[in-house]
């Protein structure tokens, strides 16, 4: 059981890097055929979107969901006064199962974060919250 699951964990996180690959890639092609259009356009996120770069202004409604309720527990954690918090935690905090796929899962999602400037991973493997200048969604359950 415990083979199958390490092998679940594996297929779910190459599914979201190939998802993003993809996207980044349509986004890409997207950026050069309208290269002449001066206006940005903002789409409400999809679950499995891309994590864009984080910079300062950027409203966190343009990640998907799950995204915004990761950043909302750790930044919940960050103005309590609290530390960086391992995967598992931020699991527990969003009332998911603690199974290996889930964990890993959320893992994923924020190492992607952590890549875009979105969060801080410690050496240690843990997150923390980095200051924002937008506010943040609730961190309610995730769906």
């Amino acid at each position: 059981m415990e083979a199958a699951e390490i092998e679940l964990d594996r297929r779910v996180i190459a599914r979201e890097e190939l998802v993003e690959a993809l996207a980044v890639s349509a986004a890409e092609s997207t950026a050069v055929t309208g290269a002449g259009a001066e206006r940005e356009h903002v789409s409400s996120p999809v679950p499995g979107s891309t994590v864009p770069s984080w910079r300062d202004g950027l409203p966190v409604t343009v990640l998907a969901p799950d995204y915004q309720r990761l950043l909302g527990v750790l930044e919940e954690g960050r103005s309590a006064g609290r530390g960086p918090l391992k995967a598992r935690e931020i699991a527990v905090k969003l009332g998911l199962e603690t199974t290996p796929a889930k964990v890993e899962g959320l893992r994923s999602k924020a190492r992607r974060l952590a890549e875009r400037g979105g969060l801080v991973q410690e050496s240690s493997g843990t997150f923390s919250a980095v200051r924002r200048s937008v506010a943040l969604p609730d961190a309610g359950p995730s769906a």
